[in-house]
């Protein structure tokens, strides 16, 4: 019958459920998952390189010997010795006492994405704008979107946000007569495109935002896995005032723990225990209570060594498997930390369009339009190296390079490739044109 749907209570949703879709990537989770197919999508840290024993241990003697205190109710701010501990963390980031960073202002959150929720709901009314890169994570386009907020990309190039293209962006948007609320960026090893914005330009984009009144939130998951030296100072290192920090222990620690946070200006740190409290009353003592011992009793320090070892030797295995593989026309980043690259195809092949016919071939990835607010993106991909090891990172660039072949051939054949002509191999070390 004309009209119906398969949701009975389509009439009943609020009007920000409206346009409410899966991201790429969670659409994804149950291909990937097949012991078959190879997965450079997801962005699971390699959980297997921890003390898992210790942990277990930690973890049986939590539960044991301080049950009564680690399985019961706390403060909706989080645990003083956990967020001691978060201070002494981003210490090793340049985040110290020098620049305003207390235990008073760090609210303990579950996981970054609720960091996200929070400021998202303090600050974002509907119709607002939030600057953001492009591309973005996927889950803070999530957050907009739930907060009825307009996403407006930046984009980007090799050294990370252009401030040029941030200054054009909030001139277009006070013309329009637009409330353009604050930057979203995460300018260490970006997710998703793997570049970090360079020392010159964070102060550029630091100043700019200062004369334009508009806060930052900085996402810094990321940060101390750099595979070539010293990250650049986060934001937060640089200005107290309007810059929010936002990370977590999922990449660093245990994704499954749920553990993050937020360093907040002292004036709005209420606010955001406040509306932490109205989600989700407290965040988990016991998860808390297993982050504060492992940063207590554990070599931490050391650990993020090895992360950042497994982690380069498989960005590397990565890098020369697209070097070695990929058909002409395809370009990446060379992240110099993190998770993840982004690949752009050869002109006229799409990645949502293609992903089908990779997953037939047993080999997963996310498609760049999962990354932007507008659905744009389809000419790239996101490759993560985290989880698989070397050899299977290179079969599954051996099987996404024979699908992208087929792609071009097929369309050779049936149908002109956009921009068809002589082709020149594009490399990691390749310069080419902004992110977008």
């Amino acid at each position: 019958m004309a009209g119906t749907t398969l949701d009975d209570y389509t009439d009943r949703y609020a009007r920000r459920v409206r346009g409410m879709t899966a991201s790429e990537i969670r659409a994804l989770f149950a291909v990937a998952s097949r012991p078959e197919v190879v997965s450079l999508a997801g962005g699971a840290p390699y959980i297997a390189a921890l003390p898992l024993d210790a942990v277990g241990e930690m973890l049986g003697r939590l539960g044991s010997e301080h049950g009564a205190t680690t399985l019961q109710y706390g403060i909706g701010q989080g645990t003083l010795e956990l967020r001691e501990g978060i201070c002494e963390v981003m210490a090793l980031s340049g985040i110290d006492a020098a620049c305003g960073a207390s235990p008073d202002d760090v609210v303990v959150t579950v996981g970054g994405q609720q960091a996200l929720d929070l400021v998202a709901r303090l600050f974002l009314d509907p119709g607002d704008v939030v600057l953001a890169e492009g591309p973005t994570y996927v889950g803070a386009l999530g957050v907009f979107q739930a907060a009825q907020a307009q996403v407006v990309h930046v984009p980007m190039d090799s050294d990370g946000l252009i401030p040029e293209a941030l200054e054009t962006a909030i001139a277009e948007q006070a013309r329009a007569g637009r409330r353009v609320k604050f930057l979203y960026t995460i300018p260490t090893y970006q997710n998703p495109a793997g570049v970090t914005l360079t020392e010159e330009r964070r102060e550029r984009v630091l100043d700019i935002c200062e004369r334009a009144g508009l806060l930052v939130i900085e996402d810094d998951p990321y940060g101390q896995l750099g595979f070539e030296g010293e990250a650049p100072a986060p934001l937060r290192a640089r200005r107290r005032e309007g810059v929010f920090y936002l990370s977590t222990f999922s990449k660093t620690f245990a994704p499954g723990l749920r553990v993050g946070w937020i360093l907040a200006p002292h004036a709005v740190r209420d606010k955001l225990v406040i509306a932490s409290e109205a989600q989700i009353l407290c965040p988990s003592g016991f998860a808390q209570a297993a982050v504060a011992t492992y940063l207590n009793t554990m070599p931490w320090r050391e650990q993020l060594k090895v992360y950042r070892e497994v982690y380069r030797e498989r960005r590397d295995a990565l890098l020369d498997a697209l070097a070695d593989l990929m058909p002409a026309g395809t370009s990446w980043t060379r992240p110099g930390g993190g998770l993840f690259v982004w690949a752009t195809l050869p002109d006229g092949l799409d990645s949502k369009a293609m992903m089908p016919r990779a997953v037939a071939a047993r080999v997963a990835y996310v498609p760049g339009t999962g990354f932007y607010a507008d659905g744009s993106g389809g000419g790239h991909m996101r490759l993560n190296f985290s989880f698989p090891p070397p050899e299977r990172i290179r079969e599954g660039v051996r099987r996404l390079a024979g699908v992208m072949e087929q792609e071009i051939a097929t369309r050779q054949v049936f149908g002109a490739v956009r921009g068809e002509g002589p082709r020149r191999r594009a490399g990691s070390d390749a310069p080419g044109p902004a992110l977008a």
